[in-house]
């Protein structure tokens, strides 16, 4: 079954580009790991503080090694200074 996250982010005003610079980072080294389906960021045209990180792992296994990887760490002990507001949505799919 995979698992697609989408979880949103609002950066603290003055912050987009810092933001912006630490979601980025994620992207390549998720892409390449184990049962990573999918990983993009994207910044909202109309509201620049807006980002989305969509996200889709294999399985349940997949996304656990990801939350143990090396940048997952840097990423959890950065953003909040940042980051104004986090919410996600999870949705297993099955197949």
């Amino acid at each position: 079954m995979t698992i697609t996250k989408r979880v949103t982010f609002i950066a603290k005003e003055g912050s987009e580009a810092k933001m912006k610079e630490l979601l980025t980072a994620m992207v390549k080294p998720s892409k390449i790991e184990e049962g990573c389906l999918l990983y993009d960021i994207f910044q909202y045209e109309n509201n620049p503080k807006k980002f989305m990180a969509v996200e889709t792992w294999r399985n349940e296994v997949a996304l656990d090694g990801h939350k143990a990887s090396a940048h997952y760490a840097v990423y959890k002990s950065s953003y909040e200074p940042y980051c104004e507001s986090k919410y996600s949505d999870e949705l297993e799919i099955l197949g």
